[in-house]
């Protein structure tokens, strides 16, 4: 019966035992539940996720590990608007458009030109900036205009506008990854021009002896963020940021802290 008597004790003992041990339990729970309640607060805007070449200076170029520039930093201005982070995804340039087609990033910021071929997988924003073609050729080129591009080796970055205008000229086409690459194999006298947009090609031309930019226009572009056709929500809102960055006055701003009036 005493057996019986302080069985039933040590069952009621570790009973009471276990409760409180539970209660213990959950209150050390709380704070860890309170610690993942915060980033999630934290991500109520979302990340907004960028895909850009960083090979196109003045608009975007590496400062060690860090990629800078007026699209960087008005693409960071757009997330502001939206209450949101920007993260920002260096690649190729003819990888933008697939990398958005397959959700792999939000939106295409990389002096994108609006074509008729791109609009065929991505809608673009409002015009945010406006550019144009040059020709860049060696100090003695007996290359003058676009006239005289006919029958010479062209180099362009593979996948731009410069790469899809100089296609239609009645010349052969080298590609390169990277523009520079391009200006390096004309100092090198591999090729006889480099069509570029005209803002990397004040930069290469500064950085690279015996090379000129030809007084021509060869085209003039607008860019414009690219995003997928199906995120006609995100379309809208970056659409109405850039409104209110230009009425006041931050895209100007941006711009003009890159590029010094000429």
């Amino acid at each position: 019966m005493k057996k019986k008597i302080v069985s039933m004790m040590l069952c009621v003992a570790m009973a009471a035992t276990m409760m409180v041990g539970c209660g213990s339990k959950k209150e050390e729970a709380a704070p860890a539940q309170t610690e993942t309640e915060a980033p999630a607060e934290q991500a109520a805007g979302g990340t907004l996720v960028m895909g850009t070449n960083a090979e196109f200076p003045p608009y975007e170029y590496l400062e060690g590990d860090k990629v800078v520039g007026i699209d960087a930093e008005m693409a960071a201005a757009v997330a502001e608007k939206l209450g949101m982070e920007l993260k920002i995804e260096d690649m190729a340039f003819d990888a933008i458009i697939p990398a958005l087609t397959s959700g792999k990033v939000d939106m295409g910021v990389a002096g994108m030109t609006v074509t008729e071929d791109r609009l065929l997988s991505v809608n673009f924003s409002d015009t945010y900036a406006t550019a144009r073609q040059v020709i860049i050729v060696t100090e003695d080129s007996e290359i003058a205009g676009v006239a005289d591009l006919t029958g010479k080796t062209i180099g362009v970055q593979q996948g731009t506008t410069g790469d899809l205008y100089a296609s239609e000229e009645d010349a052969t086409i080298e590609r390169f990854a990277k523009g520079m690459e391009a200006v390096m194999s004309l100092s090198q006298g591999k090729i006889d021009a480099v069509v570029i947009d005209s803002e990397p090609a004040k930069v290469f031309v500064s950085e690279v002896e015996g090379i000129k930019i030809l007084d021509e226009t060869y085209a003039d572009e607008e860019y414009a963020i690219a995003i997928a056709k199906e995120d006609t929500e995100l379309l809208e809102k970056v659409n109405a940021a850039l409104a209110e960055l230009e009425a006041d006055g931050t895209l100007k701003a941006i711009v003009d802290k890159y590029i010094s009036a000429e």
